[in-house]
């Protein structure tokens, strides 16, 4: 996936739930923050914050996000550094309310979860991607 021209004001303007579009335009704003990146659509659904090159050791790279995230009509969805839930568990513990998965963290509410544990969440998975924190726990 690449980033590409379209608007994420407009994206986000067209989240139906309001309380969803509120968590978003927090959320992107936290981002920004964290990474020091503008927010650019990749793909139709995903706000994301600078990129990365990756390749992994069967040979296959390319280019992701440092950082980004889905605002769906059940969840935010974060993505995070692949296996998150076991390098980050105290962070986790910390969190409130959410769920995983291989590198998503969903979340329903983004009042209902400790915004500290958050930031730190988003802040070591970028680190990791950036090359700067390879072992953090």
């Amino acid at each position: 996936m690449h980033p590409t021209e379209a608007s994420v004001a407009e994206f986000l303007a067209r989240v139906p739930d309001e309380r969803r579009r509120g968590d978003a335009h927090r959320l992107c704003a936290m981002m920004q923050e964290i990474t020091g990146e503008p927010p650019a659509m990749w793909g139709s659904g995903i706000i994301g914050f600078g990129s990365y090159h990756y390749r992994y050791p069967s040979g296959h790279e390319g280019h992701s996000a440092l950082a980004s995230f889905a605002p769906r009509s059940q969840n935010l969805v974060i993505y995070l550094v692949g296996e998150f839930t076991a390098r980050y568990q105290s962070v986790l513990a910390r969190l409130g309310p959410h769920k995983t998965g291989k590198g998503c963290l969903y979340l329903k509410r983004l009042d209902d979860v400790d915004q500290g544990a958050l930031r730190e969440l988003i802040a070591r998975s970028v680190r990791v991607r950036k090359g700067i924190d390879r072992t953090s726990s």
